[in-house]
């Protein structure tokens, strides 16, 4: 007759491996694709306490930053209809044009490099569409996007200004590492 004890231990020990390796990536720590794509979705909020999220070369909570939502497109895990992170950006453009991505694992600081924005287009109900490109060099990385700092963002952006002086950001960012 088998020991039940050493049977109980080995179901445990096959479960416990089983519920491991479904984890997603995101949970164990897992780096994320190069590239990666992300979205910046929905209408800017006005910073006023940030986290602190180990990055030196941002201060969140200096009252210049706004924020979005982040969900996820392709090489991050998890669902790609939740928000997954959050954007900080500026809107002052006479300060350093730096911004910040909190994402699953880690955060980066990125500064808009190159782009801009082309003609506005009206949206009839009395605010403008700026589409337009940008792009960003990865200043620095934490968690488990260190290896990204000195990479590159391209962004493709249809930011609405609302009749009501409202943001609502729609952007893409294809992420790469150097």
């Amino acid at each position: 007759m088998k020991n039940p004890n050493i049977v109980k231990a080995a179901a445990l020990t096959l479960g416990t491996l089983v519920a491991l390796l479904s984890f997603s990536g995101q949970a164990l720590g897992q780096v994320p694709d190069d590239p990666f794509v992300i979205l910046l979705k929905g209408i800017y909020q006005p910073v006023v306490h940030g986290p602190n999220l180990g990055l030196s070369q941002v201060n969140l909570s200096d009252g210049s930053y706004s924020t979005t939502n982040i969900y996820r497109v392709s090489g991050l895990p998890g669902n790609t209809g939740n928000p997954v992170g959050n954007f900080y950006a500026r809107f002052d453009f006479s300060l350093r044009p730096l911004c910040a991505y909190q994402l699953p694992g880690g955060a980066m600081t990125m500064e808009f490099t190159g782009g801009g924005f082309d003609a506005p287009i009206p949206d009839g109900e009395g605010g403008v569409y700026l589409p337009g490109t940008f792009e960003l060099t990865i200043l620095e990385g934490t968690g488990i996007y260190q290896s990204f700092a000195g990479g590159h963002n391209h962004m493709v952006d249809l930011l609405h200004l609302l009749a009501d002086g409202r943001a609502d950001e729609y952007c893409f960012c294809n992420i790469s590492r150097p």
